[in-house]
Formats: C-alpha cells, sequence, structure tokens
C-alpha cells in the first residue's frame, strides 16, 4: 500500500556561517492513511525538521517527500500552497493565531485564503467544527480573552476545517498543563477515529507517545526505530502512564 506520506532518502542540511550542519541523515519512513504517529526524540534531533519537510515548508536538501503518490518537489509554488490549504493542517505549540481576529475569523481564515466558498457555507464550515473543539460559546472572543487549553482547541479547529487528509502538530502539549494537554489528546484521537484523519506529532511528551498507535523514534537526525503499529493506551492508562 502506497502510504499517504512516503520519505525516501531524505538528507537536510542547513549553511551555519562557513559549516553546514546535518540536521536529517538519509531518512526513510512511510505514513499510512489513518495513522495516529508520533514522531519522538530529545530536543535537536530532527523531528522538527522532519515535520516541516512532510509538511511542504521546507524542502530537502537531498531525497524525495511524496504526498499521495505525487513528489512535493515537481509541484509549483502554486500547487504547493493549494495542496497546504486544502490537504493539510498546521498545529503548533505556540498556536500562531492571529490576535485581532476572533475564534471565529481565525478558525475561517484557511477557508478565506483557499477561495472558491461562499460566506454561508464558510459560516457552517466554521461553527461546526468549533462545537466539535467545545467552544460554540466562544465565537466572538479573541485569542488573549481565552485559556491556554482553548486558543489550543481553536487552532485545532482552524487546522481541521478544510477537512485536511493530514494533520501535523509540533508539541502541541509543549505549553499546557497535563490535564489540559489529556483533554486536547482525546480530542485529536476521537477526531482521528471517527473523521479517519491522518495525526503525525512530533513530541517529547510521554502523554502523546501513550496514545500513538505507532512511535518513529528519531535521534541525532536519523531514524532510531521506525515502530511497530500498536494498540495505544486508553485515556485513562495513558494519564496515568505519563505521571509515573
Amino acid at each position: 500500500m502506497t502510504g499517504i506520506i512516503e520519505v525516501r532518502g531524505v538528507v537536510k542540511d542547513y549553511p551555519l556561517g562557513k559549516l553546514t550542519v546535518r540536521a536529517l541523515h538519509g531518512i526513510d519512513l512511510v505514513i499510512e492513511r489513518g495513522e495516529f504517529t508520533t514522531i519522538a526524540g530529545p530536543s535537536g534531533s530532527g523531528k522538527t525538521t522532519l515535520l516541516n519537510l512532510i509538511g511542504c515548508v521546507d524542502v530537502p536538501t537531498q531525497g524525495d517527500v511524496a504526498f499521495d503518490g505525487v513528489v512535493t518537489s515537481t509541484l509549483s509554488d502554486k500547487d504547493l500552497t493549494r495542496l497546504r490549504l486544502e490537504k493539510l493542517g498546521f498545529i503548533f505549540q505556540s498556536f500562531n493565531l492571529v490576535p485581532v481576529l476572533t475564534v471565529f475569523q481565525n478558525v475561517e481564515l484557511p477557508l478565506l485564503l483557499r477561495g472558491g466558498i461562499d460566506a454561508p457555507e464558510r459560516a457552517r464550515r466554521v461553527e461546526k467544527i468549533i462545537e466539535r473543539v467545545g467552544l460554540g460559546k466562544y465565537l466572538k472572543h479573541r485569542p488573549n480573552e481565552l485559556s491556554g487549553g482553548q486558543r489550543q482547541r481553536v487552532a485545532i479547529a482552524r487546522a481541521l476545517v478544510s477537512n485536511p487528509k493530514l494533520v501535523l502538530a509540533d508539541e502541541p502539549t509543549a505549553n499546557l498543563d497535563s490535564v489540559t494537554g489529556a483533554s486536547i489528546l482525546e480530542l485529536m484521537k476521537e477526531l482521528n477515529q471517527q473523521e479517519g484523519t491522518t495525526f503525525v506529532f512530533s513530541t517529547h511528551d510521554q502523554a502523546v507517545m501513550n496514545l500513538a498507535s505507532r512511535i518513529v523514534r528519531v535521534l541525532d537526525g536519523r531514524i532510531v526505530d521506525h515502530g511497530e503499529k500498536r494498540a495505544p493506551l486508553n485515556q485513562s492508562s495513558a494519564t496515568a502512564a505519563a505521571a509515573h
């Protein structure tokens, strides 16, 4: 089976003055449709770099990244933008919400950028996903009026409003307390199971790893364990395991 994401022989170098720093060393990875996968490793291991390459916000120095069987380096800038707007969702640890926009407007933004969707349909989609993440009473609130957990829920709604095939989450629980983080993870797990959305996380949070159906471990820019598909812990077990 062809994965939704295929990473083949990917190398990523960054110039640092007169030196070149190699962040990734010949990465090979396949993500199947419907996976709830964690890319785990310590800070500086290369997991965020790998996530950025999968998400088409960076390009490899060598090797290929394919999305739905299409090598992304063959796409024009316009096609890459379209892919990111229509098929990918991003959840960042810093939320990346627009401070002057309301919850409704922040979630609506990807649909406005995408174009071709009239205002009534945009409103229907936005209100539906905001209700889905439990923020129906906060449509007109701005980010500074929300808690960290609520802002992360807005970020999740924004990532999902376009019905993406793949959601990438970079340390999504890093700025949340353990209880709020657990509820956010459970929400994403429900969406994965009910909607079939593929989720890929970068993290070193044990609670995220406990809920994953596969853990890919990265160290010093190399995959050291591709992980076996497994039955994840349920939420109560995952929370208890993370506490230890």
